[in-house]
């Protein structure tokens, strides 16, 4: 892990962040355990070069798994520094993570969300009692590479490289190990990296063959882009109904820690991810938003040889008006 230096906002990073160890993944599993829920790991019934499993973290409180990252990192702050707030900049789900676990610690917060944002998801921020800013999605990029605002009140919660963060998120992999133990890969969306990183360090500790793969719409791919370039590059960033995923570069912090764990990007269409969104809906009654649609997807577009597939579906907070265009056949 990284070493870090304590600021008015939060740690901040000095260097890349190389490991997370079993235990550190272990005690955010203690840390959470009561209010994050053990989502259910069921089999889609879908005609698929392997079986395919879903993890459920659509069926969080908040209909997401940032409940666990956000949960692990403010209940690691001390009481002085969390007394002050937090804030977070997300476009939509760890935005409600972080507005979920202040609500309950009883702490302010506030959350910056890209210009983009889906209005369910904002609705949802702000019924949580979190205020919002919404800043062009070049400036929000900005605050999660630079780690927060100057000057901002408060702890920065980042939503993918934090080692806390990333060591909630590992727990997911824990569960799958223990509900599925003769899977033989997993797929995770890959946004900012601290989901398909937390699953790949937690999978790997406790089951060394087993090939955790990213995902990655090809409207957004940066993490496949730098993988084929051996560092992190930028890409074109095109703004989709696939929200919760994609970015416009690799976070240089979580780069070494994704290349040693994760098997691979595997890409996927707009359309592939709608189609996947309804075959979910349709086949096993699980809203899915399209970053929790997207691995399926990706189970059903590529050959892994694999026999058993873990599919993450990390969130079903999809808007009900682009849920409706995509039962419909359309892509929003």
């Amino acid at each position: 892990m990284s070493d870090s230096r304590a600021t008015p906002h939060g740690p901040v990073p000095r260097g890349p962040l190389t490991a997370i160890g079993l235990a550190e993944i272990q005690d955010a599993r203690a840390r959470i355990a009561g209010t994050a829920r053990r989502t259910p790991l069921v089999r889609l019934g879908v005609d698929a070069p392997a079986e395919i499993f879903l993890k459920l973290e659509s069926l969080q409180p908040i209909g997401s798994f940032k409940i666990r990252g956000a949960l692990s990192a403010m209940r690691l702050l001390p009481p002085e520094r969390l007394r002050e707030g937090v804030y977070t900049a997300s476009a939509g789900n760890m935005a409600q993570g972080v507005a979920w676990a202040a609500r309950e610690l009883g702490v302010p917060c506030k959350v910056i969300a890209p210009d983009h944002a889906p209005r369910t998801k904002l609705d949802a921020i702000r019924r949580l009692g979190a205020t919002v800013e919404l800043v062009p999605f070049a400036d929000w990029w900005r605050i999660l590479t630079d780690f927060g605002v100057p000057g901002e009140r408060g702890t920065f919660i980042h939503p993918g490289a934090d080692p806390a963060v990333i060591a909630g998120n590992g727990t997911i992999g824990l569960e799958i190990v223990e509900d599925l133990p003769d899977v033989d890969a997993v797929i995770v969306p890959y946004g900012s990296g601290g989901l398909a990183t937390g699953i790949a360090s937690a999978v790997r500790a406790l089951r060394p063959g087993v090939r955790v793969y990213a995902c990655e719409v090809e409207t957004a791919a940066p993490f496949s882009a730098s993988l084929a370039a051996g560092a992190p590059v930028a890409v074109e960033y095109t703004p989709t109904f696939v929200d919760g995923m994609g970015g416009r570069s690799v976070l240089e912090q979580i780069w070494p820690l994704a290349r040693d764990v994760l098997a691979g990007s595997l890409l996927v269409s707009v359309r592939q991810v709608a189609d996947a969104v309804r075959l979910l809906a349709e086949r096993a009654r699980v809203v899915a938003e399209g970053a929790g649609a997207a691995p399926v997807a990706a189970a059903l577009a590529h050959e892994l040889g694999a026999a058993r597939v873990a599919c993450v579906v990390s969130g079903g907070n999809i808007d009900l008006a682009k849920l409706t265009t995509i039962l419909s056949g359309d892509v929003p």
